[in-house]
């Protein structure tokens, strides 16, 4: 392998940034994320405890720990393998993302009022996520994950109901900006201010070598 190679096949997939808000008067946040790297790109997670508090928080975590566990497995697969580990919980709604960056696609699904919304680089019009009613550990829906192809500066939000739906009809925003950036500015600009918020964003960089 020369070393334009390796340094192609180093090259991050993605690059994130997210931003956080805790409801007042509580302690810790319902509302968690994950960015876990699999063997043929990265998997994404926004996850929202039902309410709000120490009890959200507890059953958002059991969510991520069993999506840590074995991150490898198809979308669907993942979120009926935590709506199982839940069951003794009050419940998340949750959203996941799996890149491959071998195919440049993107496979997701949603339970509950995650927003999820890809702002194309190449194209005006933002592409979003179709939302499953439901409550993971409580009532799960039929699902069907969505797969997309992705292409390089194409980047992907993720935000829970503590952020207003209505960021996704950003204007304005340019490739350029860093997701750290734009995260903090969904937070800080469509926040509800009435329960915890959480917004994701990530940039996908392009695809890696076979």
């Amino acid at each position: 392998m020369n070393r334009s190679e390796a340094t192609a096949r180093a090259r991050p997939l993605m690059e994130c940034g997210v931003s956080a808000i805790t409801h007042t008067g509580e302690e810790e946040s319902g509302d968690l994320y994950l960015i876990k790297g699999l063997k043929a790109g990265v998997l994404l997670a926004v996850v929202d405890g039902a309410g709000h508090g120490s009890e959200a928080a507890a059953a958002a975590r059991i969510a991520i720990a069993t999506l840590e566990a074995d991150p490898e497995g198809d979308v669907v697969t993942l979120m009926r393998r935590c709506h199982e580990e839940l069951k003794a919980t009050r419940g998340v709604v949750m959203s996941l993302a799996s890149f491959n960056g071998r195919e440049n696609t993107m496979t997701w699904v949603g339970v509950g009022n995650i927003e999820g919304v890809v702002l194309r680089n190449a194209k005006p019009n933002a592409e979003g996520l179709l939302m499953r009613a439901g409550v993971l550990g409580y009532r799960l829906p039929a699902l069907q994950a969505q797969v997309t192809t992705v292409s390089p500066d194409d980047v992907l939000i993720l935000a829970t109901d503590g952020i207003r739906c209505d960021f996704a009809e950003l204007r304005g925003t340019e490739p350029a900006e860093a997701p750290e950036q734009l995260a903090e500015r969904i937070a800080a600009n469509h926040a509800k201010g009435t329960d915890d918020g959480l917004v994701l964003v990530a940039r996908y960089l392009g695809g890696m070598k076979a």
